[in-house]
């Protein structure tokens, strides 16, 4: 099986471009809403280590804001609570699909939380940074303080792109992104 990984900036497109691949994804933002939602387990460990921001199950996005907005290291505690159980959807989404040709990795701090093996496809989602903000401001939810905290927990663009074996720039036009990620499989699948 091959792991392409799709990383880039927030707003980049990486979901959009993911469901192009025509292959299985894992996507780690739809990993911790559900984990939000449905875990009971992971409510108590964050209502114990943050008592003052959640009070009922399922955890409210709202809850989450506060908590950051309130004081920057409880990112740092929430992450270190809701990354462990993303890290087991994974397993459990490569074990599931072992024995397909490819499976693509949509998640936002794949190099950041060290998730690459040696012989991941990585490939850069770039976009213009206009033209990223305008699409998560549409977001619901969309919180500019959140926003730039979460930016900062990401690596440099720069970085990203020069550690990444391909780059699709995304103007958000199906027909481009489609060809790009076809040219790309033509490579990738040899």
């Amino acid at each position: 099986m091959i792991r392409i990984a799709l990383i880039g900036g927030i707003g980049s497109g990486k979901t959009f471009i993911s469901k192009l691949f025509g292959y299985p994804v894992f996507n780690a933002d739809e990993s911790v809403n559900k984990i939000y939602l449905k875990n009971k387990r992971i409510f108590n460990k964050l209502k114990k280590k943050l008592p003052n921001f959640f009070s009922n199950f399922p955890i409210k996005k709202k809850e989450l804001i506060n908590a950051v907005i309130k004081n920057r290291m409880n990112i740092h505690k929430i992450s270190s609570i809701i990354h462990p159980e993303v890290r087991k959807d994974l397993q459990k989404f490569i074990k599931k699909n072992e024995r397909k040709k490819a499976v693509i990795l949509d998640i936002p701090l794949f190099l950041e939380n060290k998730l690459n093996k040696k012989k991941d496809i990585i490939i850069f989602i770039q976009s213009s940074n206009k033209e990223a903000l305008k699409r998560v401001k549409k977001r619901k939810n969309f919180n500019n303080k959140i926003f730039q905290k979460l930016k900062k927990l990401q690596l440099p663009l720069n970085f990203k792109k020069s550690n990444s074996h391909y780059v699709i720039k995304n103007d958000f036009s199906k027909n481009l992104a489609r060809k790009n990620v076809k040219d790309i499989l033509g490579k990738i699948l040899l």
